[in-house]
């Protein structure tokens, strides 16, 4: 080794100590720092080693791609830990230079563990050995029957072994989990309250007609509602075996197939999920058949295919609010994309976006839907201006004016919360919300104008409202609900199964996500997020920009989340994110149509 790459790989291994020893809570003084440095001195010279030994042609590209991965997860881990790694300095060069070390030593390794994924994605010889069945080699007859048997077996395997593993619950949580959320839907479902939007109608009106079917057949409510719960436990076990169906097309080995599905049949948030009353959870299916059957139609577009691409689209445009933005996002890079086989294809993007209008708009004015209200979508805007007034920041007597004609200051820093919007949402319900709503242009200079004149506090409250989906070590209890909340509807939590040992066992399923390594970061919505742009990345390290247009959904819905969150760490929220991350892993390492496996 020469000196000048001996002194880079010290100075790379000492910031990275640094960085890690502040991450860590360490004291200097730890002697793990000394194996920290020890382990990223000889990790970066293995590294270094195999990029120089690796026979990739497009080695330039792969480090740069890496570099500006390693530079945004640097930013993103920073944003929320770097105020642990100044403490109580005070001096502006102190804090300076700290930051400045610690930001050296994260890219650095980040820097050095994404080329490690990158180099061991890249070799597609050892990959494909690893990852396909050998079946190319096969006759004609003798392929295609493998390929059958693949896929049939498996589709149904992957959905009998969910609806399995999640019986348990459905046993338990009997006729299903329902939140406040869920009540307010079930109140539309009897005609006790008017039709909303709030809670998207269509997932309403799916509700309603699966408890009117059981009812009408029982003339119970609890059979009634439970006729959707277990409707709902078969679209996610559909979804997911819709998704290894499509990994056998790929001739994707059988036991991988497996390990997919023991993550959703054994993983306890699926189970909780799967019975839980949310258009969350239909939603998230949609997002992965969506994408499943855009990996289909790269090498075939039967019937099938096309029939679920749109019935999962206008899922997609009609199960959340945000999915519909998401959906107009998409739909030029959709169009560009299928622009060769528009004949085909345009017709089915067309028809997701026509469905989408004609029942959003005509058909939900016909029933006299109520829309959100205007405060509903404007929580980091609020959270902005909010944590303005609560640092008492000096504001013109012309904008405090104008922020009272709305609403009551009084109360507002008791109750405002950096975490929560929906304090301020209701603050603003009870002042004068019309007058925001005349007032729109107005309000949004005012905005401006103050992030403008103090974007410290707006750049703070924002990584407060929204840091639990891209921050990797966000703690939060996920799938803790059960039962049915309080309310004199005539449904109530009545488990088919009991006992102490039922609910220690629940309990310990769900609180093991924080408690064991590893196995605790499938419990991290940031994870998922850092998985999501390394496979973006991969993709275009493998030259197969063709691929980004998989994951073109769920960038686009994680974007407006991060637009117009309520709540900073809302695991339901990017449930289609958790549901879908062994497709996006999948999706940038299997081979196009075309290429050599």
């Amino acid at each position: 080794m020469s000196r000048s790459r001996f002194l880079v790989k010290f100075f790379q291994s000492f910031f990275t100590t640094w960085a890690l020893m502040k991450a860590s809570r360490f004291e200097p003084g730890n002697i793990l720092t000394v194996i920290l440095f020890l382990f990223s001195f000889l990790f970066y010279c293995y590294i270094d080693e195999k990029l120089a030994s690796s026979n990739l042609s497009n080695r330039r590209k792969l480090s740069v791609n890496a570099l500006v991965i390693g530079c945004c997860f640097s930013l993103l881990y920073m944003a929320v830990d770097y105020p642990h790694y100044i403490n109580t300095l005070t001096n502006p060069l102190f804090i300076m230079g700290i930051l400045c070390a610690v930001f050296l030593g994260f890219v650095s390794l980040f820097y050095y563990l994404v080329t490690l994924g990158f180099l061991l994605l890249g070799n597609r010889e050892r990959l494909n050995a690893f990852l396909f069945s050998d079946v190319c080699t096969a006759s004609a007859s003798k392929t295609k029957s493998i390929r059958l048997f693949y896929q049939k077996h498996m589709v149904l395997c992957t959905f009998l072994l969910c609806m399995v593993c999640w019986l348990p619950y459905f046993l338990y949580q009997y006729p299903g989990i329902m939140t406040p959320d869920s009540i307010n839907q079930f109140e539309q479902v009897l005609g006790v309250i008017p039709y909303s939007n709030h809670h998207p109608w269509v997932h309403t009106l799916l509700m309603k007609l699966l408890y009117t079917l059981g009812f009408q057949l029982t003339g119970s409510m609890l059979i009634g509602m439970s006729f959707y719960t277990f409707f709902q436990m078969c679209i996610l076990s559909f979804s997911v075996s819709y998704f290894t169906g499509t990994l056998t097309i790929y001739r994707v080995k059988p036991w991988i197939c497996l390990v997919i599905t023991l993550f959703y049949a054994l993983v306890p948030y699926h189970g909780v999920y799967s019975v839980t009353v949310w258009k969350d959870i239909p939603f998230a299916a949609a997002v992965l058949v969506f994408g499943s059957a855009m990996l289909r139609l790269f090498c075939r577009r039967t019937a099938g295919e096309l029939c679920l691409f749109l019935i999962s689209g206008l899922m997609l445009c009609l199960f959340r609010s945000n999915g519909w933005y998401a959906f107009l996002l998409c739909l030029p890079f959709l169009l560009l994309h299928f622009r060769k086989s528009k004949k085909v294809m345009f017709p089915a993007v067309f028809g997701i976006l026509l469905g989408a209008i004609i029942v959003k708009y005509p058909i939900m004015n016909a029933f006299q839907v109520t829309q959100p209200d205007l405060v509903e979508s404007l929580s980091i805007p609020i959270q902005q201006v909010s944590a303005v007034l609560c640092n008492d920041r000096p504001l013109a007597p012309r904008e405090l004016e104008q922020i009272q004609q709305v609403v009551d200051l009084t109360y507002i820093k008791k109750l405002y919360d950096p975490y929560f919007a929906d304090n301020i949402k209701e603050l603003v319900r009870a002042g004068h919300q019309e007058y925001l709503a005349a007032h729109k242009s107005e309000f949004l200079k005012l905005w401006l104008t103050l992030g403008l004149r103090y974007p410290g506090d707006y750049l703070t409250a924002y990584i407060h409202q929204t840091y639990g989906y891209w921050y990797p070590d966000s703690f939060y209890l996920v799938a803790e609900a059960e039962g049915v909340s309080a309310t004199s509807l005539g449904v109530s939590h009545t488990p088919l199964i009991r006992g102490p040992l039922v609910i220690k066992a629940k309990e310990i399923a769900i609180k093991l996500g924080g408690m064991v390594p590893l196995y605790g970061t499938l419990w991290s919505m940031g994870v998922m997020c850092w998985i999501l742009i390394f496979c973006i990345g991969n993709s275009l390290v493998r030259e197969e920009k063709k691929k980004l247009i998989l994951y073109l959904p769920s960038v686009a819905l994680l974007l407006t989340v991060l637009i117009a969150t309520p709540v900073a760490t809302e695991f339901r929220y990017v449930y289609f994110m958790v549901l879908s991350f062994p497709f996006y892993v999948m999706a940038s390492i299997l081979p196009l149509p075309g290429e050599e496996t």
